[in-house]
């Protein structure tokens, strides 16, 4: 499950606004900014998976906790053929 630095942190990434990513996930716009505050921890699991979703359709992948740390990165794009 994601953090709330790594929702933020993806949505910088991407220079998404907090209602963009509200429209992309379908999550609501209260939900999306209580979320980034306290954590998806609170959230149901289907809310935290649409976000989550959104964001790796959009290109950001999540590095998860392995000892050195949560983190994100956006993928790398296809080269072109």
């Amino acid at each position: 499950m994601i953090n709330a630095a790594q929702m933020r942190a993806g949505r910088a990434l991407l220079e998404w606004s907090q209602q963009e990513l509200a429209e992309q996930s379908g999550v609501s716009l209260p939900t999306i900014k209580r979320m980034e505050k306290v954590g998806p921890g609170r959230s149901a699991g289907d809310t935290v998976t649409a976000v989550e979703k959104a964001l790796e359709a959009a290109g950001v992948q999540f590095i998860p906790e392995n000892g050195s740390g949560a983190g994100v990165r956006l993928a790398k794009p296809e080269p072109r053929q």
